[in-house]
């Protein structure tokens, strides 16, 4: 979830203001939130940890929680429920603030970025550029920068809290977080050039030119396994918990194994066209994928079925992602810059948002180069009448609560704020 709801404490404020919070009696704040709502108090609760410890014992988010409850719940399970309530409050609000809130768009000029990663309220930038970066999503300023060695070009990356892992043609880069840098070859040299990469500790998970997909592990810093994925390049790849690996071809189709047994399965769409882009939900055991061709697919993992198929574009798909944990929608971007919000469970398009033409509002943020708002266009618009400079190509997107990170070839990053 998004860690300005649930428990990761901020440094927030300047000394002399959190002097004078502190000096506030216990009692009077117990009094003042007494008066909010259980959202409000969750996001009280994250403020610092002077305010996260009046809210916990003083009960009364657990108040509020059986208040609200209709279940009654034994004392031993009220811990859990309540998260599972505050998650299911949080993800509502998520859900109905991105299909009919207020949008704002901020926007900042920042280095190449063809693809970002969003996790823990930090974006990683980069891709056709000789640096990556992280940025905080909240104050959008840049908190760690890495370069790529031997002015190679980088071309695909994935993150955690620890390190930052990059593809770099037949090798793989480690930038360890406020350490040091480690290059290793790719299999002593034998790989062919890598499309894509995911990044789950401990391995590495690499897409290649010639359809196979490599798993190397980042501690040995060899290749563990070469599978046969395809026939045809791999252009994206996905990952699940269960070690279960997704891929899309360039000649289309997704492609599916689970590293215990290295059996493949083939998931078809209707057409013939390459896909794009992969997404994996986790929790629904949903998989999306995006073609060149302007379509959305989605199948069930539980069935091996396809559930839907959705025209979204005229144009190609470059990227889609839904945040975790929610069922509910999906967020697609691509070469026409039209920002399109899907119903998971039947694919019907629900929002179609750009920026709007009027002049951009002023900012209290050097960073930030315009600010303006989003609107949402209706199903019979002409796009082409829209001008490029609002709709620049989207050529990668993050999901975060209440919140979309778009990224485009001019070298911006939009945030798109609902409220």
């Amino acid at each position: 979830m998004d860690e300005t709801l649930f428990g990761r404490h901020t440094k927030r404020g300047s000394v002399a203001s959190t002097t004078t919070i502190h000096c506030l009696d216990h009692d009077l704040f117990c009094i003042i939130f007494s008066f909010l709502d259980l959202f409000d108090l969750v996001r009280c609760s994250a403020v610092c940890t002077f305010w996260n410890r009046i809210v916990c014992r003083s009960q009364l988010l657990h108040a509020l929680f059986h208040r609200h409850s209709t279940v009654s719940t034994p004392a031993t399970s009220s811990d859990k429920c309540l998260t599972v309530h505050l998650e299911e409050l949080a993800l509502e609000r998520h859900r109905s603030f991105l299909l009919h809130g207020r949008i704002d768009v901020d926007q900042w000029k920042c280095h190449s970025v063809g693809q970002c990663r969003m996790k823990m309220g930090s974006l990683l930038s980069g891709v056709g550029d000789k640096a990556v970066r992280i940025w905080s999503v909240e104050s959008y300023k840049c908190l760690e920068e890495y370069y790529v060695p031997d002015m190679v070009q980088l071309d695909d990356f994935d993150f955690d809290e620890s390190k930052v892992v990059g593809l770099i043609g037949t090798r793989i880069c480690i930038w360890r977080r406020h350490g040091k840098r480690s290059t290793f070859p790719s299999h002593e040299g034998t790989l062919p050039k890598g499309i894509c990469m995911r990044y789950s500790d401990p391995e590495a998970f690499v897409g290649c030119e010639d359809g196979t997909a490599h798993v190397f592990d980042m501690y040995s810093r060899r290749c563990s396994r070469i599978i046969r994925m395809h026939a045809s390049s791999l252009t994206c790849v996905a990952l699940s918990e269960d070690q279960l690996i997704l891929s899309g071809s360039s000649l289309g189709g997704v492609s599916m194994t689970c590293l215990s047994d290295q059996r493949v399965a083939t998931l078809k769409p209707s057409g013939s066209a390459g896909i794009k882009t992969l997404c994996l939900n986790r929790s629904s055991h949903l998989v999306f994928a995006g073609s060149t061709a302007g379509h959305v697919y989605c199948w069930d993992l539980r069935k091996m079925k396809m559930l839907w198929e959705t025209k979204a574009s005229t144009n190609v798909i470059y990227t889609l992602q839904a945040m975790h944990n929610d069922k509910s929608t999906l967020a697609v971007g691509g070469i026409d810059g039209v920002l399109r919000l899907l119903k998971q469970d039947t694919g019907e398009i629900v929002s179609r948002c750009v920026m709007e033409t009027e002049a951009p509002a002023r900012s209290t943020r050097k960073i930030i180069n315009a600010r303006r708002c989003g609107r949402r266009i209706s199903e019979d618009t002409q796009i082409d009448s829209i001008p490029r400079t609002l709709r620049p190509p989207i050529t990668c997107l993050a999901v975060g609560m209440k919140k979309i990170v778009t990224t485009h070839n001019c070298k911006n990053i939009r945030v798109w704020k609902f409220s």
